[in-house]
């Protein structure tokens, strides 16, 4: 029996978790779709107009946005301002098939919002990018098992997020521009160094497009073997007018999640930053695809706090880890 007591509570009055076993396992994919189907329809029949406004009145997840349009507008104008030529942006569909997060990554499918048709609401751009990078690798690699050519893909998505967040200005849909770099290990990690670079130059140029004063960029080596490329990140960044870069090897998120490396980028004053993007390299691809050579970059910059910032021009007080 689950350890959650309010499906324990269900399935009490239901029968026992014998329904649950028959649900999820007995029934074809297709069984489920069709009886889910019947299911809400006939919910939607016995909900009233009355009953439909109350619920989008109390419903955190259908409110709107915050922030406003014309902000988040400008603020992706100057994230797409600042994208290298070589990046193709997308125009990503709301839906990914069911377990896109979850399969490839640690993340809970409880904090996906799943459809009653085999697919689950996106919760971040880059696991589609990421799916249709590795749709895009797959022909060069029939043709050439060692090709190295390179898949870069943009897009902008408001996305939701099912765990419910306490903290001030945590939203539950909001606007993310991500970016990913699928390709292959060439050996002596020069995929690493050049892409990971490729992303932080962007991250930099984007946040003082959006009117940013300084960047702090923070990596976080992983594995001993990135050792090299972070160091070498340092050195490159160096002495950039408005820009740190320092080493964060006390973070603790993203372990288990990132592998190699990964960073965070902090944006505002000397003294009071505010967190605004996120990336680092995962092997998501090489799960896709089934080859271990396989490489991929992924960046998430969070659109609804860059407008934010570009509205009040500082950031918020935050805690600086």
């Amino acid at each position: 029996m689950s350890a959650n007591p309010a499906l324990r509570r269900v399935l009490g009055r239901l029968g026992g978790p014998e329904l649950l076993d028959l649900l999820s396992d007995d029934l074809s994919a297709g069984d489920l779709t069709t009886l889910l189907l019947e299911v809400f329809r006939r919910r939607a029949d016995r909900l009233a107009p009355a009953e439909v406004m109350r619920r989008y009145r109390s419903d955190r997840f259908v409110a709107p946005a915050p922030t406003g349009f014309t902000e988040l507008r400008r603020t992706e104008d100057a994230l797409i301002s600042a994208l290298p030529d070589a990046f193709e942006v997308l125009v990503l569909a709301p839906l990914l098939p069911l377990a896109a997060h979850s399969s490839v990554a640690t993340v809970d499918p409880r904090k996906v919002i799943a459809t009653v048709r085999g697919s689950e609401v996106a919760a971040d751009p880059t696991n589609a990018l990421a799916l249709e990078a590795s749709l895009r690798r797959s022909p060069a690699l029939a043709t050439d098992p060692r090709s190295p050519e390179l898949v870069r893909l943009a897009a902008s998505q408001r996305v939701t997020r099912a765990q419910h967040f306490s903290a001030p200005g945590m939203l539950a849909h909001f606007q993310i521009f991500g970016l990913v770099t699928a390709g292959r290990d060439t050996g002596n990690r020069s995929f690493e160094r050049r892409q990971l670079a490729e992303h932080l130059r962007f991250a930099v140029a984007a946040l003082a497009a959006v009117g940013v004063q300084h960047t702090q960029v923070r990596l976080t080596c992983l594995e001993d073997a990135g050792r090299p490329v972070v160091e070498g990140i340092r050195d490159e960044f160096a002495g950039l007018p408005g820009l740190t870069v320092i080493e964060d090897n006390d973070r603790t998120t993203g372990r288990g999640y990132y592998t190699g490396m990964c960073f965070k980028i902090y944006a505002g004053t000397e003294d009071h930053y505010l967190e605004v993007a996120d990336g680092g390299f995962v092997d998501w691809s090489q799960l896709l695809i089934g080859n271990r050579k396989e490489r991929l970059l992924i960046s998430g910059f969070g659109v609804d706090r860059l407008a934010g910032l570009r509205r009040s021009g500082t950031p918020p007080e935050v805690d600086g880890r």
